[in-house]
């Protein structure tokens, strides 16, 4: 709706506007980021989204603390308040064993009278390793969220969770359910590990102390005074109870936790509702042995009895209600000394110091390296080769150093200092922010690093050319630059161990397909300018439209890109400005490889300009992430999900659910021949 539209609204029709908008927003943010199944586009949403600060914009008396646009802006604090909770939030006892839990389960039975082989219900979930925290809600509307504290009084952070994108501002309306009058969502904020670690990784780029770990990382990220700074770090809440319900009420945890997913929440998952303990200490195991392939740090289960009229005749110690456990899973962090340090060199020149550790056993595994990111976090930490150090591991991240144990140091430990020449080729190092970086571009350890990242999927994406494959080619000279992949025989493959003729041929193959019809966006992410990725790389396809453009940019017309700033402007200018790099993308075109750059013009004529297209089912001419990027190009966008809101849905071999998804909503529907033919009428050759 216009701001001209608007002002013809009665004051009653814009407050009428201004609650349509809030609960269609909430619905929204429920379907992106606790479902993360979207049913309107990005562009979609940020329309609501305006509509309805100009509307509040307009009309201040009709603005409410749970309206979606207060989530951020709040003023820095000078203090958190005291909030008493209403019922203790008492710790856990803990069980580290199977034993411990067959424990817990007999002293349950004891308690109760019961028989030793009668047999209990528990529910048994994930123990998300994060903060505390308690939401109250009045008449549906969020009112006061506090951290756990001491268990009987917590810091006030209103203001902080009130950011947090998986936290209603407003339940969720339940048929047959009425709105409590009060309820109190208990649950855990958290920080996946991938934004923990991007999070980390700004931190050392800026030279700042990093946190240890997810849970402090969401720790200090929601006791931030300045509200602002927590919206700036991406937190999650998983509900796993509640405190007082006034209104509505409850027989088992488990309708608990599926009544408050109805109300908008992310509740605990995967749960278990266990008939025995037996199938407790099942699910037990299943979890440990899963835990790396969670987004978030788990450090344990969870055991609760599931009927609630037996946790008044069960009780609670001073410390710990009688009726739960947390079933510890095998410690992360462990101490050890670092014996040396190695230089890692990247695909980028970026030279990161390595520890070598002596060898400790980190959750089941074996570490005996661990990353120090650069020099500047070296210099913070004071870490030394030959200090005692904490190191943890999280699922397939490479194991890093937490802290110092400096009180065992013997004075016998060494400085870490940065090289001096590059650890591989001995070329020259330069010094750039927090980072060293090797200034030859044909050091052997940056061109296998960057023809790894050149082959990979959402860069040229050439099938069958891994990492064991471009270590291969570099070692035995095939490739001495990154276009020299394109002037590779079938019988230069051939000699290298492993490959056949099948093999050979498909990896051949494989290269002459990725040389033609190149989305430019691809091809700037591939050649590995430094600090460009996907993101930025798009936003300079779309400004520029061409290489030659782009390649002639001024310092000055980049800075005037919103996104890009002063380090990405130099990075981009320097790159071109090598006359080395421009000669291995000259000798790239010699070998016959065809960039598509397409103009706006043409983008507004092709069949997806301002189209959701879904793919559903495997493409046999191309991989998904091509058929993805050239939607993209031609100005279309690719969603995971069918909904009401798709435009199109293109159908391969062996076609999932949103297919059928897709036949009950009626969406138009292409095969891939025809989807093949869209493309060709848009200019692209396949």
């Amino acid at each position: 709706m216009t701001r001209k539209k608007m002002r013809k609204l009665s004051r009653e029709e814009a407050k009428k506007r201004i609650e349509e908008l809030r609960e269609l927003i909430n619905y929204h943010n429920y379907r992106y980021y606790v479902l993360n199944e979207p049913e309107i586009t990005d562009d979609e949403y940020d329309e609501l989204f305006r509509e309805l600060v100009e509307l509040e914009e307009m009309y201040p008396e009709f603005v409410t603390p749970d309206s979606p646009t207060q989530r951020v802006g709040a003023p820095p604090r000078k203090e958190f308040g005291e909030v008493r909770h209403s019922i203790p939030m008492l710790s856990l006892q803990d069980a580290r064993n199977d034993d411990e839990l067959r424990d817990f389960d007999a002293r349950i039975k004891r308690v109760l009278g019961l028989p030793m082989n009668a047999e209990i219900e528990y529910v048994a979930e994930p123990k998300f390793d994060g903060l505390s925290c308690e939401i109250v809600y009045v008449d549906g509307k969020y009112t006061l969220a506090s951290t756990r504290g001491d268990g009987i009084v917590g810091e006030d952070v209103t203001p902080n969770v009130r950011t947090i994108k998986t936290v209603p501002m407003r339940l969720l309306k339940v048929q047959d359910l009425p709105v409590p009058e009060r309820i109190e969502v208990r649950g855990e904020v958290l920080m996946s590990k991938k934004d923990f670690q991007k999070l980390n990784e700004e931190l050392a780029r800026r030279g700042e102390k990093t946190f240890a770990n997810p849970r402090n990382a969401a720790a200090g990220s929601l006791r931030q005074l300045d509200p602002n700074i927590t919206a700036q770090r991406r937190l999650d809440f998983i509900a796993w109870g509640v405190g007082v319900v006034e209104g509505i009420s409850f027989k088992k945890h488990s309708e608990v936790l599926e009544t408050l997913e109805k109300f908008g929440f992310k509740a605990a998952k995967p749960r278990r509702i266990c008939k025995n303990i037996d199938e407790v200490i099942e699910f037990y195991h299943r979890i440990e042995s899963e835990r790396d392939s969670f987004d978030y740090e788990l450090d344990g289960i969870v055991v609760k009895v599931n009927d609630m009229e037996l946790w008044e005749r069960l009780g609670s110690t001073a410390r710990s209600p009688r009726w739960a456990i947390a079933g510890k899973f095998k410690p992360r962090q462990r101490t050890t000394k670092i014996l040396d340090v190695v230089y890692q060199v990247g695909r980028t020149g970026t030279i990161t110091p390595v520890a070598v550790l002596e060898p400790v056993e980190v959750s089941g595994v074996i570490v005996s390296r661990a990353t120090l990111h650069n020099f500047d976090y070296v210099k913070l930490m004071d870490v030394r080769v030959g200090d005692t150090v904490v190191v943890q591991r999280a699922g397939d991240v490479i194991p890093e150093i937490v802290s110092v144990v400096k009180d065992k140091r013997t004075g016998k430990e060494r400085p870490i200092e940065p090289p001096t020449r590059c650890p591989v080729c001995g070329a020259d190092v330069v010094k750039e922010g927090a980072y060293y970086r090797c200034v030859n571009i044909s050091c052997p350890a940056k061109l296998v690093q960057a023809l790894i990242h050149f082959a990979s999927r959402r860069a040229m994406d050439i099938e069958g050319l891994g990492g064991k494959t471009a270590q291969l080619l570099v070692e035995r000279g095939l490739v001495k630059d990154l276009a020299d992949i394109f002037y590779l025989k079938k019988e230069d493959i051939l000699k290298l161990p492993g490959f056949a003729d099948k093999s050979a041929q498909n990896l051949i193959d494989g290269i002459n397909r990725a040389k033609q019809d190149v989305p430019l966006h691809r091809f700037l992410y591939a050649i590995g300018i430094p600090n460009v990725g996907e993101f930025t790389a798009k936003l300079l396809a779309d400004k520029f439209g061409s290489l030659e453009k782009l390649m002639k940019a001024t310092y000055d017309q980049l800075l005037q890109i919103e996104g890009i700033g002063p380090e990405i402007a130099r990075s981009i200018v320097e790159f071109f400005k090598e006359k080395r790099n421009i000669e291995v993308i000259n000798k790239m075109f010699k070998a016959g490889l065809k960039l598509k750059e397409v103009r706006k013009e043409e983008v507004q004529k092709s069949p997806f300009a301002g189209k959701t297209v879904v793919f559903t089912g495997a493409l046999s001419s191309m991989t998904r992430d091509r058929a993805k990027s050239y939607v993209e190009m031609l100005g279309g966008r690719v969603s995971n999900s069918v909904s009401r809101k798709t435009d199109l849905v293109v159908v391969g071999e062996n076609p999932g659910s949103k297919y059928q998804k897709a036949m009950r909503l009626g969406i138009k529907m292409v095969n891939e021949d025809e989807f093949l033919e869209m493309l060709r009428s848009a200019g692209v050759e396949v």
